[in-house]
């Protein structure tokens, strides 16, 4: 039984401040602590899958930008970093969970809140529905046949899961209060709990369906912050250009958008 663990930092206990998930903003030991509490939480995950099956092959995805992950810090699972199985090859994974998720751009009091680039993506959306990161990525694991089973992070990114897979285990590990403040669980009781619903979602795991809300063709739309032309972004015969700051892409291959 293989099993696939999709990770960022910003959900994690301890971690409401943009500071502490960005090398570039303080110095890589800025986010030292950040990338410990990290591993920490995908170990109880870990564990709460173990708790089911032993011999479980548990696959590990840094998702989060400049790297959320200390490699030596997993225990019972391998690290990935380039290999992006949920592009195309979940085949052969019963399951996917989601450890220190965010909640999508916009999202209101939503700690570290933001779609895929927290200084350039405004929104996304997909077939007229905004959709952030945990959307997307449920439904390419969904079109797969994998179903998303467990959510960690802040309550709205439990709440913004519950959306898309209502029948999905959360584990609550803040509750957001801006965009960077949030009250949080004690890092400990984060990982019990972790361990706890991981277990539970794997126990529940043929009751809940894979995400395949959306049908094709897909149309994407992307807007950002900034004016999107600059001397070295130049036009994309894909893409069709709404605006200086929006485009869209139409497509039967849900693999050929920018998730």
């Amino acid at each position: 039984m293989k099993f696939y663990i999709l990770t960022d930092l910003e959900g994690v206990a301890g971690t409401d401040r943009f500071t502490q998930t960005r090398t570039t903003d303080a110095g890589p030991e800025a986010k030292g602590p950040s990338m410990t509490q990290l591993g920490r939480e995908v170990n109880a995950c870990v564990e709460g899958i173990r708790a089911v099956y032993p011999e479980a092959v548990i696959d590990v995805w840094d998702g989060h930008g400049s790297c959320g992950l200390f490699p030596d810090d997993l225990v019972g699972c391998r690290y990935q970093r380039e290999f992006r199985p949920h592009q195309g090859q979940l085949h052969d994974y019963a399951a996917m969970l989601f450890v220190g998720q965010h909640a999508m751009a916009g999202t209101y009091n939503a700690p570290l809140c933001h779609t895929y680039s927290s200084r350039e993506v405004m929104y996304y959306r997909l077939n007229g529905v905004f959709i952030g990161e945990f959307g997307a990525r449920a439904f390419l694991a969904g079109v797969q046949s994998v179903p998303t089973i467990f959510l960690s992070g802040d309550d709205k990114a439990a709440l913004e899961a519950k959306l898309f897979v209502p029948q999905i285990e959360t584990v609550v590990t803040k509750q957001g209060t801006g965009f960077e403040s949030a009250i949080h669980l004690d890092p400990d009781e984060s990982c019990r709990l972790i361990r706890e619903g991981a277990e539970r979602s794997v126990r529940r795991m043929h009751e809940i369906s894979p995400f395949t809300g959306f049908t094709a063709p897909y149309t994407f739309e992307a807007r950002h912050y900034n004016k999107y032309w600059t001397e070295t972004r130049k036009p994309n015969p894909k893409r069709e250009y709404v605006d200086d700051y929006t485009y869209r892409i139409v497509s039967d291959d849900i693999f050929a958008l920018p998730f």
